[in-house]
């Protein structure tokens, strides 16, 4: 008998990625070795941290091509350039972030821009988002995707559980955000963290992205090994492989190496052995996952 995900996965070959943030903050010279292991372990592409816009992105990716490896990238927005201020100056200057953000992903040869730059991180008005707050949410995306076109990178509007955000929470909201923005440029992402704490159907989450899901972050719900912890593994890796994606599975994992990103993810114990542990058991599951599902 034929799997019934058999036609899907021949279709979709997923390629896999590894964000960097679970060694730096930014992406210089001393992360390429790392990167360099990376490709030797078998990985597709990285995900540049994209905080630091004053660095040489056109040099680390030429460096990165000579390594083999495909870009994606991920940065954020605060209370200081929030695209849903009450502030129109706020507002644009939210904008003006992001399109500088987008200059850097195409200097460095970025593929897709993902993470929660439709509005501010840990902000919180102690309400859901207004109307007001929504309208402006996706005027400011527009105005992005619209450059982002221009640029040639996609967007991955990415939805954070309510303790980091209150605009986007679940996966149907940044899919109905994106339809809502209404531009070629930009989609939505699907997170396997931020879908264990707030989703009641997987399956429905990740059928809700349909043309517009352009990512997939693979986190575990500690944030460490993928594979090791509480996810509903199954299924969503059945929902995947059904929706016919087959972009990138990047892995997001974090860890100790740098205090500002463990008091960010609130990290506060070690949870793997090392890095390039994680990320060597952590595409070995995605990989056994995907063969299970074409056996």
């Amino acid at each position: 008998m034929i799997s019934p995900f058999e036609n899907s996965v021949e279709k979709n070959i997923m390629k896999y990625g590894m964000n960097l943030l679970l060694w730096s903050g930014e992406v210089t010279e001393e992360m390429l070795p790392v990167c360099e292991q990376l490709k030797g372990i078998g990985y597709d592409s990285v995900e540049l941290p994209m905080f630091n816009l004053d660095l040489d992105y056109a040099k680390i990716g030429k460096r990165l091509d000579e390594i083999g490896l495909g870009r994606t990238a991920v940065t954020i927005r605060g209370e200081e350039d929030n695209p849903i201020s009450c502030d129109a100056a706020v507002r644009a200057k939210g904008v003006e972030l992001n399109k500088k953000t987008l200059d850097c992903c195409a200097a460095a040869g970025v593929e897709i821009l993902v993470g929660p730059y439709h509005s501010a991180i840990g902000l919180f008005s102690g309400a859901g988002p207004t109307e007001d707050e929504w309208k402006w949410g996706v005027e400011s995306m527009r105005a992005t995707a619209e450059y982002a076109e221009t640029v040639g990178v996609k967007l991955g509007v990415e939805a954070l559980n309510r303790f980091e955000c209150y605009l986007l929470n679940c996966h149907a909201d940044s899919a109905r955000f994106a339809r809502d923005v209404d531009h070629p440029s930009c989609g939505m992402m699907y997170d396997t963290f931020h879908s264990n704490i707030e989703e009641k159907s997987i399956t429905e989450a990740i059928q809700a992205g349909g043309d517009k899901l352009f990512h997939i972050h693979i986190s575990e719900n500690d944030r460490s090994t993928p594979g090791k912890g509480g996810v509903n593994w199954k299924e969503n890796f059945d929902a995947i492989v059904k929706s016919g994606y087959d972009g990138y599975l990047t892995i997001e994992a974090f860890g100790l190496a740098l205090p500002e990103i463990a008091a960010a993810t609130k990290i506060w114990r070690k949870m793997f052995s090392d890095e390039l542990t994680l990320a060597k058991e952590g595409l070995e599951f995605m990989k056994a996952e995907l063969a299970a599902r074409n056996a």
